[in-house]
């Protein structure tokens, strides 16, 4: 099922999609996966299909040759209530999954906020190996290439060390001081590097250095991380007139992204420009690209992906 890519749908269904063949392949049921999976993360050898669910209290495992439950983990207990919503990854040797936690105390008359934190489950029994601190906020996470670090994306892109939840380091975003710029708004939700082991999503910022009445002082730009450097970079691409909800960059040509949300859009970050836009036939929040390069697939809204030629964004 390696060829195959899984994707979620409401209520409880993990699909998974042959891209070449242009079809749904298979559909299973996730057993208590109600009222709506959030993030997939498959094995690293592409068996099987990690999925947050159960309101976002819970970890179920699919097997995707079989849809079988093979591994489940509960994060919430009696006395404390667990979410997860999108923060997320597997370990590169597949042995542990990392997720992102924000718990409660449950008192009698009220809930208690707890620390936000990183916690560890083993993937052969679904148990808690371990947790350590975390940033608040973090949507996107992920672990480096060689699995020494994690990159919490939040108010800031923070690298952690795994094993005890030490900072390393903290590329600044909300926060940043690059000169003549207003701070950026970023949106981050969503889990689409592993074909190019490069990160990205789109920011947008005013310049401070401009009248905020003139149009061109409006910028969008792409923030990337690399998994395998963990090089970070902010460039700017475009005058900003319209917006994308996510980006993905491209295996074979690392300097292109794709955008995606009211229309499709090609965007060369080493010449700061756009190379054009295509028309869809309505709005997508996701997109994610071919191993190759060739094609882009945009979902994440109605109940359909579509197919795009890189080239010509028909």
């Amino acid at each position: 099922m390696k060829h195959l890519k899984p994707a979620n749908a409401k209520p409880d269904k993990l699909v998974l999609i042959d891209a070449a063949a242009r079809k749904v392949e298979k559909t299973y049921t996730i057993p208590g996966g109600s009222p709506g999976p959030a993030t997939v993360t498959p094995s690293p050898d592409g068996k099987i299909g990690y999925v947050l669910d159960n309101r976002w209290e819970s970890i179920s495992g699919i097997d995707l040759d079989s849809g079988e439950e093979v591994f489940r983990a509960e994060l919430s207990s009696s006395d404390e209530r667990v979410k997860a919503i999108i923060g997320m990854d597997i370990s590169p040797d597949g042995k542990q999954l990392a997720v992102f936690e924000s718990p409660v105390k449950l008192g009698l008359a009220e809930y208690e906020v707890q620390p936000t934190r990183i916690s560890f489950y083993d993937t052969s029994n679904g148990q808690k190996i371990r947790s350590i601190p975390a940033p608040r906020q973090i949507t996107i996470l992920m672990y480096s290439k060689d699995g020494s670090k994690l990159y919490g994306v939040g108010r800031a892109v923070h690298v952690i060390d795994p094993a005890d939840g030490t900072i390393i380091k903290e590329h600044k975003t909300q926060g940043w001081d690059r000169a003549n710029y207003y701070p950026p708004y970023i949106l981050s939700f969503w889990s689409q590097w592993e074909q190019a082991g490069i990160y990205s999503t789109p920011y947008y910022v005013a310049r401070g250095d401009m009248s905020l009445d003139d149009p061109t002082a409006y910028w969008t730009g792409m923030l990337t991380l690399n998994l395998e450097t963990g090089a970070f970079n902010l460039v700017d691409v475009e005058n900003t007139d319209v917006f994308y909800f996510s980006t993905v960059i491209s295996p074979t040509e690392p300097h292109i992204a794709f955008g995606v949300y009211s229309n499709l859009a090609k965007l060369d970050m080493k010449a700061g420009k756009s190379l054009g836009r295509g028309t869809i036939d309505h709005s997508y929040y996701d997109i994610n690209i071919s191993s190759d390069g060739k094609e882009v697939y945009l979902g994440g809204t109605m109940s359909d992906i579509s197919v795009y030629d890189t080239n010509t964004l028909k």
